[in-house]
């Protein structure tokens, strides 16, 4: 059935086709709009000149009164000046009309389905088609049958989300990431798609992999480029040395302390004899420490012991609650601990932060002048004041771009950067500064824990607060290698404090990377490798000569010194150092746990005299 202007047509359930509405609409005798009086030039060309419209009785026909024309005169010619906006607005309004009004006169020609055909016949038409033997379109049930899942690009669909696997101490061996859509693999060789960048966020650690699918571990010069903080230089060294008296640390002087934020700053107060605390915590992720996260506690003793200064440490026993992601991982734990409700496995955490505390306690801290508190059992008065306080400054979109949070995540994920925050603050300690809000403190943490510090300092300036300066670790390997970390989960890649003789022996011997030579005659001949060496590399944090060190190297170079060599020596300090922990840890009664943690404690924040705080434990 062929439509026109001059056949109106109804669809057999009785409504009119679009064309045949038009049609009807251009027979009407409409009157031309009138006094608006302007014009334009005639453009034969232009749909709105004369005998332009549709038809004898167009508002834009020749003759009568034009739409651009005043009533009862002629043409007055061309307009001067620029062109009113209002008569650009009517031209655009007039050829629109126009051209709509041809194309739904030329489809009201064309020969088109009808409306209902696009999810079939109407009720009238199924009963007049019933002995027919086609039935065409699709009806209203079996749209809705359609699924269009499959058909979502996958640009649209929620990213995948990495998994959570940091829940250790603040300065653990271990900004923002960018959530990523999972590419199909274009056609190539095995080895272009193993490549991958560095990924350091406060909760994932990955190194460098390169195209051979070598792991090339972590860039540290990039990462201190790309968090903007400064390297450790020997002057700066130098300067802590002349004001201390003390050499620097093994792990500052040797570079596994190797970045820092406003240091420099610490040590004009410190030489000023003006105060300052050290900060520094935990996130409980085992029943026992392994020498991963000792190492960072032992260093923040050192600074304690040089400095004579207050300490405070935190335990962020409700941070592994909240992070703590993967259902399978939980259910497994909740069967472990004989739990049946979620409280059950929160209290878990708060029983294992407590086990972590006698942990710290061992590292030799000075008693009078250190504050170790929970989470779960110390939010409360002026800290949570400043918990409030920070946690207004920071917007969701900021910790999206920080830490990656999505929408599936918890908001107890997004509140707890202010909670980390606080300990910052020293006016959340009242029973160590009183009111006093102008006392900074010196962060020593591992690199990835910055972005939660760089909100700190941001938020520091709007709060009038003194910002926190930080000291940043490298990541601590594991004893399979560079690009790895330890793991509280992983048994044979960490040596744990609760480690015996044999077992730290063994560990060393079975699992612990080697920079030596693929055989002995090749080693002999072109020598090893420390600076890939995990027993090299541990030992470089507890030996204190610089002599020995070098001499090690020099020889392992040299291929003089075989690998189970340098193993043994390894071996060797490791079974002294923890024999040291067990020894204090064994000495911590549940007395001097609550003595640590009592939070009505007074602690003089002022420094004490030297040869009292060299009498402290682990001095």
């Amino acid at each position: 059935m062929s439509l026109t202007p001059d056949q109106p047509s109804k669809t057999q359930s009785g409504a009119m086709t679009p064309g045949a509405i038009a049609t009807e609409l251009s027979k009407l005798d409409l009157p031309a709009p009138s006094g608006l009086k302007l014009t334009l030039p005639a453009d034969p060309k232009s749909p709105l000149s004369a005998g332009a419209g549709a038809g004898p009785n167009s508002a834009l026909s020749a003759g009568g009164n034009s739409l651009f024309s005043p009533v009862g005169t002629d043409d007055t010619g061309d307009i001067s000046g620029p062109e009113p906006e209002a008569l650009t607005v009517a031209r655009r309004k007039a050829r629109s009309e126009s051209v709509s009004e041809q194309l739904s006169t030329t489809l009201s020609e064309m020969k088109l389905p009808q409306p209902e055909r696009i999810f079939g016949p109407s009720d009238d038409q199924n009963a007049q088609d019933q002995g027919s033997e086609k039935k065409q379109g699709v009806s209203p049930e079996e749209w809705d049958k359609v699924k269009l899942d499959d058909e979502v690009p996958e640009a649209v669909k929620e990213p995948k989300r990495m998994t959570h696997s940091r829940h250790t101490s603040r300065a653990d061996a271990a900004v923002p990431r960018t959530p990523t859509i999972k590419e199909d693999p274009e056609p190539s060789s095995s080895s272009q798609n193993v490549a991958k960048e560095q990924k350091v966020t406060p909760f994932d650690v990955e190194g460098e992999v390169d195209a051979d699918g070598k792991d090339l571990g972590i860039d540290y010069d990039k990462l201190t480029k790309r968090f903007g903080a400064s390297l450790i230089s020997q002057e700066l060294l130098d300067r802590f040395e002349r004001l201390t008296g003390q050499k620097p640390h093994p792990l500052l002087r040797r570079g596994t302390f190797y970045s820092h934020r406003d240091f420099n700053l610490i040590l004009d107060r410190y030489e000023k004899g003006q105060p300052f605390y050290l900060y520094t915590g935990r996130g409980p992720s085992s029943d026992s420490m392994h020498m991963g996260h000792l190492i960072p506690f032992m260093f923040t003793a050192y600074l304690q012991r040089v400095f004579n200064v207050p300490l405070v440490i935190q335990v962020t026993d409700d941070e592994k609650y909240l992070l703590e992601r993967d259902i399978k991982k939980q259910a497994e734990l909740m069967k472990k601990i004989k739990g049946k409700k979620p409280l059950d496995l929160l209290r878990h955490y708060k029983k294992m932060g407590q086990d972590n505390i006698k942990d710290i306690i061992a590292c030799g801290f000075i008693p009078e002048k250190t504050f170790i508190f929970s989470d779960l059992a110390n939010v409360g008065g002026a800290f949570y004041e400043n918990v409030v306080l920070m946690a207004k400054t920071i917007t969701q979109s900021q910790s999206r771009n920080v830490f990656g949070f999505t929408d599936s995540d918890n908001i107890g994920m997004f509140h707890f950067a202010a909670v980390q925050a606080t300990p910052s603050f020293s006016n959340s300690f009242p029973q160590i500064f009183g009111a006093r809000d102008d006392i900074p403190a010196l962060i020593p943490c591992a690199i990835d824990q910055d972005p939660y510090f760089l909100l700190t300092r941001d938020a520091a300036d709007k709060l009038h607060y003194k910002k926190p300066a930080l000291l940043h670790s490298k990541f601590l390997p594991a004893l399979q290698g560079a690009g790895t970390k330890m793991s509280a989960s992983k048994e044979n890649t960490a040596i744990f404090m609760t480690d015996d003789p044999k077992k730290i022996a063994k560990k060393i011997k079975s699992h612990a990377f080697s920079g030596g030579g693929a055989t002995q005659e090749e080693h002999r001949s072109k020598g090893g490798n420390p600076d890939v060496d995990i027993a090299y590399q541990y030992l470089s944090f507890f030996e204190d000569s610089d002599e020995k060190m070098e001499k090690l190297a020099k020889e392992y170079r040299a291929g003089t010194l075989s690998t189970s060599e340098m193993k043994a020596a390894c071996i060797e300090k490791l079974q002294e150092v923890v024999a040291e922990f067990q020894k204090n840890r064994a000495e911590v009664t549940d007395e001097k746990l609550a003595y640590f943690q009592d939070p009505t404690r007074k602690i003089d924040p002022r420094p004490k005299p030297k040869e009292a705080a060299e009498a402290a434990p682990g001095a």
